[in-house]
């Protein structure tokens, strides 16, 4: 089965729509975390860790996906800084998507913290133990966290721009096409 030139393949919608609702679930969940001093911490706590988890693994599968399989070209009236901005955002997200979960999991190494995926999976330390390490990794954990929200709005005010104003195609590249 061949794809439109003007469409992603299959899996990069798949896993596009699968990761944006993981972080944008995530986000709340993080936001949940800090705010809370409850029983609901703990829960959320539960979430969060395999959550996060999960974007890295996919997040890995997704630039494979984007390397083997180049995404349709970006309309031919738009302007470079346009462009250039597009593409930019697009790395720094897969590479957000990459980091911040890396970083989580450094910052509770480093407060000696178990990282439990499940009751009876636990994952390995990848950072010694180092309460200056942990601060300075909780607040990269946070800073970051941030800058993925704004990129993330910024590539959905992009997205509807595409679809609502400009209707050139880009935003149905990442849509499903439901004509034969």
């Amino acid at each position: 089965m061949t794809r439109s030139p003007t469409q992603f393949v299959l899996a990069a919608r798949v896993l596009h729509w699968l990761m944006a609702a993981m972080i944008v679930a995530m986000l709340f969940i993080g936001v949940g975390m800090v705010a809370s001093v409850s029983e609901r911490h703990e829960w959320l706590l539960r979430i969060h860790k395999p959550l996060g988890m999960a974007i890295l693994l996919l997040a890995v599968v997704r630039l494979a996906v984007r390397l083997r399989h180049a995404p349709p070209p970006l309309p031919d009236d738009l302007p470079a800084i346009q462009k250039l901005a597009a593409l930019a955002s697009h790395w720094l997200l897969y590479a957000l998507m990459l980091i911040i979960p890396l970083v989580g999991w450094a910052m509770l190494s480093a407060g000696g913290y178990p990282v439990m995926l499940s009751e009876s999976l636990r994952l390995p330390p990848i950072f010694p133990t180092n309460a200056i390490a942990f601060a300075m990794l909780r607040h990269a954990h946070a800073w970051l966290a941030i800058l993925l929200l704004l990129t993330f709005l910024a590539h959905l005010g992009a997205a509807l721009y595409h679809g609502l104003i400009r209707r050139d195609g880009v935003l149905s590249s990442m849509l499903w096409s439901w004509r034969k």
